[in-house]
């Protein structure tokens, strides 16, 4: 006998909504917004206090009117723009159509829009966060640590109006069972989160946002999986009269059945117990994990349930779903029991209608990179239009190398700009990088370009390093370790002795290990402290060599940084500082080297990037 959890699909319905969507397409924009418009009643200006989160008591009707809104503040960084930001708290629908409330946060630059037509829409859809209510978006930007931070910044800065959902379960009170709760990875009710924001947003009273603004949406991870889930509902006729024309996602788990082996046993186990408890509050009883789970397995989701993302993924690296179970039940028997539901999350099901940016990570330690590469093959067969960029490095890190090239090509799509298809490319699978699973939490950095500049005291000139210098290290965030080594290749440059313009050849050598701690925090805070060793070596003044002028100890530049995991937002590691040169002995005009080059409050700037992605 064989039971199936897959929910019954109501044809009717689906065919009604296709007229619906139909009969929308063919209505000019402005009159869509009006009828729009005319449906939503009028928003609630919300309380200052936590009760602005309580789930209300009753919905209305219309997916994407705006319940409630107050005025927010967010605290992106010291770099970024000005802007005036809401809290709002809007009606959507989740993966079964029933009707939800979701909060979100609304963030729109004061800086008047020079660009052609109304300001431009971005809906940013988060990464993981965590389940519990305290780790949501639109309190950790309130409160200075949301990690995704910087790629807001960035967005912002760049002109658009940036829409945040906190998806379901942000909202707390003392509704039923079937309101609260995350439902974390449920594809469909992300995606309409992240569409219905845009709607809500354009009835902030003063906001002056419009559903005649071009729209771009962009997610990483779980963003990732949001973002294409919107694309998809968009081509099922969700939203019609929203003006999408792009979509970028990254890091994207595109069959949750395929992704569950590397989580499991491995550092991001916790993404599979959040899953699991997300997927439980959306599809209640068609993943009968919680029955067949031991106490202790019942404990630890209900631990994971009350973490943030840090917290959960520190505590429960390693973890194996078969030990909580109560007869320690292969993987593949628990994803086959849940595999109706766990296969209801699967994208490339239907042509994209907008062009889409897809990106990966080689080293991937969560989410293979074949993911990323089958879910574009699926989407290139359907004939959507794909661009796909292959980054060097593992997850966490690629969300913020990234962004330096998902923002610009949203930003091409706004311009009108034709995008270029990766879907003919020619160039073989890659083969993941990822490092072994089951170990510490290892981020490589394998020769990333090194940039940077040595300020000379006494001369008050500034030395450069030399183009083919990289930068390598293993750091180890279970460890808390930091272990590299620099290469710099030797080279020449001018500097002014006595007045006169002097070729001088450097070699700048590592003379040991690079060293120190890496720290990440349980609220994604990241703290380097370290230094790297350096001999310095004047191997030639105006061409002619005079022997060994060398630092009689290493130059040690102390590397030391503060900030969080969003601190790669522009895919870069930045350090600066001052140094002490020792004396030059070597060569017999070591005295005037020594004179012009040594002594304390030499400055530095030191600049480590990822290789560029590769275009597949």
């Amino acid at each position: 006998m064989s039971v199936s959890f897959r929910p019954k699909i109501n044809w009717r319905t689906r065919m009604n909504t296709r007229k619906i969507a139909t009969a929308f397409r063919v209505l000019p924009l402005a009159a869509i917004a009006m009828a729009a418009s005319a449906a939503f009643a009028a928003p609630v200006q919300g309380p200052a206090d936590a009760s602005f989160y309580t789930y209300p008591a009753a919905l209305p009707a219309a997916n994407g009117e705006l319940i409630s809104y107050r005025d927010a503040q967010v605290n992106l960084g010291a770099n970024a723009p000005a802007a005036k930001a809401w809290n709002v708290v809007y009606k959507s629908s989740d993966s079964k159509d029933a009707a939800v409330a979701i909060a979100g946060t609304v963030i729109v630059p004061t800086a008047a829009w020079t660009g052609t037509g109304p300001r431009p829409i971005l809906s940013y859809a988060v990464g993981t966060h965590g389940l519990d209510p305290k780790c949501a978006p639109s309190k950790q930007l309130a409160a200075g640590t949301d990690y995704e931070a910087a790629n807001i910044a960035a967005a912002l800065k760049a002109g658009y109006a940036v829409m945040v959902t906190d998806y379901k379960g942000a909202l707390t009170g003392t509704g039923s069972a079937t309101k609260l709760g995350s439902t974390y990875l449920s594809g469909k009710a992300q995606g309409n989160a992240v569409l219905d924001i845009v709607r809500a947003a354009a009835q902030i009273p003063g906001a002056n946002l419009s559903l005649n603004s071009q729209v771009a949406i962009w997610g990483f991870s779980q963003g990732g999986q949001s973002a294409t889930w919107a694309a998809e509902q968009l081509a099922n006729g969700y939203a019609p009269e929203l003006k999408v024309v792009g979509v970028a996602a990254g890091g994207v788990p595109g069959n949750l059945r395929e992704v569950a082996p590397t989580l499991d046993g491995n550092i991001g186990f916790a993404f599979l117990g959040a899953a699991l408890n997300g997927l439980n509050n959306q599809y209640p009883g068609t993943l009968p994990i919680r029955l067949l789970a031991s106490e202790e397995g019942l404990a630890a989701l209900n631990k994971i349930n009350t973490q943030c993302v840090f917290e959960a993924l520190f505590e429960f690296q390693n973890k194996s779903l078969p030990a909580y179970t109560r007869d320690n039940i292969p993987l593949d028997e628990l994803l086959e029991i849940g595999a109706p539901t766990l296969d209801q999350q699967n994208l490339g099901n239907v042509k994209i209608n907008v062009p889409m940016y897809i990106y990966h990570g080689k080293a991937d330690e969560f989410i293979p990179v074949s993911q990323g590469v089958n879910l574009k093959n699926a989407y290139c067969a359907k004939g959507t239009s794909v661009t796909f960029d292959l980054f060097p490095s593992e997850h966490i890190v690629t969300q913020f190398q990234a962004a330096a090239t998902a923002l610009p090509w949203l930003n091409e799509r706004l311009a009108g700009k034709a995008p270029v298809s990766s879907c003919n490319s020619t160039k073989p699978a890659p083969v993941s990088t990822a490092n072994p699973g089951g170990g510490n939490f290892v981020v490589t950095l394998d020769k990333w370009n090194l940039a940077g500049e040595i300020g000379l005291k006494t001369l008050a000139q500034t030395v450069f390093l030399p183009a083919g210098s990289t930068f390598s290290a293993d750091a180890d965030v279970t460890a808390k370790t930091l272990n590299g080594s620099l290469s710099i290749p030797d080279y020449k440059t001018t500097v002014k002795l006595i007045g006169i313009n002097t070729s001088v050849g450097l070699r700048v050598e590592a003379a040991g290990a690079t060293t120190g701690s890496n720290v990440v925090g349980n609220d994604g805070s990241l703290t380097i402290t370290g230094q790297s060793p350096a001999n310095i070596t004047v191997t030639s003044v105006l061409g002619i060599p005079f022997g060994q002028c060398k630092t009689v100890s290493p130059v040690i530049f102390p590397l030391n940084l503060k900030g969080n995991v969003g601190t790669l937002g522009d895919g870069t590691l930045n350090f600066t500082g001052t140094t002490s040169f020792p004396q030059i002995k070597g060569c017999f005009i070591s005295g005037i080297l020594t004179a012009l080059m040594s002594g304390n409050g030499q400055t530095f700037k030191l600049n480590v990037a990822p290789p560029a992605p590769i275009r597949y």
